[in-house]
């Protein structure tokens, strides 16, 4: 068997070198330009993905968070749970939001939305809203009469195109007037205005706890969720144990057990278009290595039925063309991973800009082996049919047909 392998590893050499530079050059650009194909586009989405799932974790949910039980609407003594979830290991801070519906008025423009009071001590460790104010600044313990809000909170003084109500281009030291679902009217001033990119955290206003309390009663601000930062978030499952061993009876999730459902269906989605992307490109290199195949096999019909009348088995003149089409796939596979590399370098460098997020593809060594080996599969098994098919021939036939 190792001597016809020999045999067939001689032919396909031979056959490689008379086939022509230049036509095997573009067999194994192809080749390459479809292995990128089938990673990059993927990468991208994974890249788009792991954007949003910062985003959650720095403004949404942080890597942990707390809510009322089921069928409760808020946290029953929320300063008693902020205590005791400060001293569970692996917590750096918890923080409480507390919320209550509203409307803004800026001008002649309304924007009926939540507003959430926070502790600016606390947030400042929990989420990354301090690091991204565009213009003005962060709220600071104890203010009074002041709001922070987002940029599509802000909006342009030319709305047509923007999806989102918004208050027609307010800017950091205007006025605005807060109606309370309480009834109460504050008038604030504009501290600071949040730009993230994350179309949930940049329409979302906040106040300070402080301020909530004035606007509710004293001690009447009610928390409806706690914002849990752990050292790493690879920790969360392992500090959401630890805050129920603590004897917390509220209903603790991490940041993963949170997204909604709709999030998930839309990462089914994009694990469909993966495929789609795959699959696209496994045909264009089938169909490639299958016609580039054929016409070989049908060109050298005549070559190979002198091979067969010399005594060759049909098996080693097959395995002399399926090597052939590996190792065209194997060089490609080389120049494509180079070309991939050069390509996430060059986006790592300067990311893909999109509406919500500055996205790097991320490529794994698992993607590269996987694709590669579906890659070879697939045109290993091109090659082989057309071989097949001309080597079942008889040998006047063949020669003949030549």
């Amino acid at each position: 068997m190792f001597n016809d392998l020999r045999v067939s590893a001689f032919l396909a050499t031979r056959s490689i070198q008379r086939g022509g530079r230049g036509r095997n050059a573009m067999y194994i650009i192809i080749i390459a330009l479809v292995l990128t194909n089938m990673i990059f586009l993927p990468s991208v989405i994974m890249g788009a993905m792991d954007v949003y799932y910062e985003q959650t974790i720095d403004y949404i949910s942080s890597d942990v968070i707390i809510k009322p039980p089921e069928d409760v609407r808020y946290i029953d003594d929320v300063e008693t749970l902020l205590a005791t979830v400060n001293r569970v290991p692996g917590v750096v801070r918890a923080s409480a939001r507390y919320p209550m519906a509203g409307s803004i008025d800026f001008e002649d423009k309304n924007v009926a939305m939540k507003i959430d009071a926070f502790d600016p001590r606390d947030e400042t460790e929990v989420t990354l809203f301090h690091k991204h104010i565009k213009d003005g600044d962060f709220l600071g313990s104890g203010d009074r009469d002041q709001i922070i809000i987002g940029s599509l909170v802000a909006g342009e003084k030319d709305d047509t195109g923007e999806f989102y109500a918004s208050l027609g281009g307010a800017t950091v030291g205007d006025s605005v007037s807060v109606r309370y679902a309480n009834g109460v009217v504050r008038e604030y001033r504009i501290k600071g205005i949040i730009n993230t990119k994350s179309y949930q955290a940049d329409y979302m206003v906040f106040v300070t706890k402080d301020e909530m309390d004035a606007v509710t009663g004293p001690g009447g601000a009610q928390a409806t969720e706690v914002l849990v930062k752990t050292i790493s978030n690879e920790d969360a499952p392992l500090v959401k144990k630890r805050i129920l061993e603590f004897g917390v009876g509220e209903n603790v999730k991490t940041w993963e057990e949170a997204l909604p459902d709709v999030v998930s269906e839309s990462i089914e989605s994009f694990a469909i278009i993966n495929m789609i992307s795959v699959f696209g490109g496994l045909v264009i290199a089938v169909v490639l290595i299958f016609i580039m195949t054929t016409i070989k096999t049908f060109n050298n019909r005549k070559q190979i039925g002198i091979l067969k009348a010399i005594g060759l088995k049909k098996s080693i003149i097959i395995n002399s063309y399926v090597m052939q089409v590996i190792f065209i796939c194997l060089i490609g596979a080389i120049v494509g991973s180079l070309l991939l590399g050069a390509m996430v370098l060059t986006f790592t460098t300067y990311p893909i800009e999109f509406p919500d997020g500055n996205v790097t593809p991320i490529v794994t060594w698992a993607m590269i082996v996987e694709n590669t080996a579906l890659l070879f599969i697939s045109s290993a098994i091109a090659g082989f049919i057309p071989a097949w098919r001309v080597t079942n021939e008889g040998i006047l036939e063949a020669i003949r047909g030549g």
